[in-house]
């Protein structure tokens, strides 16, 4: 059966993680631990946020949308990554495959620009501070994360539209765990040359602007907390940073490493490792630093425990 865009392919085969049957079952649970830590995790510190007015910031306004961002993130494709190591076959349709690709896109360059956008008001918070409830209004926030939204279903819908030009034939076995852009234009019977070029240059402007973005503005960052002449501030400056750059050289590390190379110079085996970083670790592991390296959100969740047990 045909579909619209001339394929022949109404399926495709998930290869997962690993082919090794006796890795199948402790990955499950590896995996669903890790889950549930980004569910709980990124839940927590959105109704932390949501619940305590101390935190009714722009810094945790850009890190409420950064964990709703996460947990939407690893929802896309954990649930299906799952199931598949319990299951015989591991199948997603044609159209499940592209709407994951999608949304997969949407949510992985959003959390590029709200990185971005932490990072520009971590700038103005230091070097900048009497102008910071000016520059950082909730006007300017909204329209940050409005554009960084918009941009990003741009982008998502410039990647899903280009693999409808594509034909896939009799292949249809994807070397992935989920439906992610170089695997599956491996599959292709007709030339993928525009694809691959396009995933170079939108991936590249992705990563590289907001990443001289955040180099940029942490270079300025560091030359004012340098001036510093209290020694307690420099450190509660350091101490206000540090978990963002631990968080962008996370995601942007991996997912660089994944995409910014020739899709031939790759070997899938090491591209699902790479992978493994930005749709599963990172997730985990934003809560944990925005929250353990932060007094603001430990006092928070003292409060609304208090809260609670009154």
């Amino acid at each position: 059966m045909a579909l619209q865009n001339g394929s022949f392919v109404t399926e495709f085969i998930l290869m997962g993680l690993t082919d090794q049957p006796d890795l199948q079952l402790p990955l499950f649970f590896i995996f669903l631990v890790m889950y549930m830590v980004i569910v709980l995790g990124n839940l927590g510190l959105m109704t932390l946020i949501g619940l305590n007015s101390n935190l009714q910031t722009p810094m945790y306004f850009f890190l409420f949308n950064l964990s709703f961002i996460d947990l939407c993130y690893s929802t896309v494709f954990t649930p299906k990554m799952l199931v598949n190591f319990v299951a015989e076959k591991n199948i997603i349709s044609y159209r499940g495959c592209l709407a994951q690709l999608f949304f997969f896109c949407f949510f992985a360059i959003s959390e590029c620009y709200v990185l971005t956008s932490m990072a520009y008001d971590r700038y103005v918070a230091i070097c900048h501070p009497l102008m910071y409830s000016i520059t950082m209004s909730p006007k300017v926030c909204s329209s940050l994360m409005l554009g960084s939204y918009f941009i990003s279903f741009s982008k998502a819908l410039t990647h899903t539209g280009f693999m409808l030009r594509l034909t896939f034939c009799d292949a249809n076995t994807i070397n992935h765990y989920f439906c992610d852009i170089l695997p599956v234009l491996q599959l292709s019977c007709t030339d993928t040359y525009i694809n691959e070029l396009v995933v170079f240059i939108v991936v590249g402007i992705t990563l590289i602007v907001p990443s001289f973005t955040i180099f940029v503005s942490y270079g300025f960052i560091l030359s004012s907390i340098l001036r510093m002449s209290s020694t307690e501030g420099r450190s509660k400056a350091f101490s206000t940073c540090s978990s963002h750059i631990v968080a962008v050289s996370l995601f942007f590390g991996s997912a660089a490493f994944m995409y910014l190379k020739p899709s031939s110079s790759v070997s899938m085996d090491q591209g699902k490792i790479s992978s493994v970083f930005y749709t599963s670790v990172v997730p985990m592991m934003n809560p944990l630093i925005y929250s353990l390296r932060n007094k603001d959100v430990k006092l928070a969740l003292r409060k609304t425990l208090s809260r609670t047990k009154i």
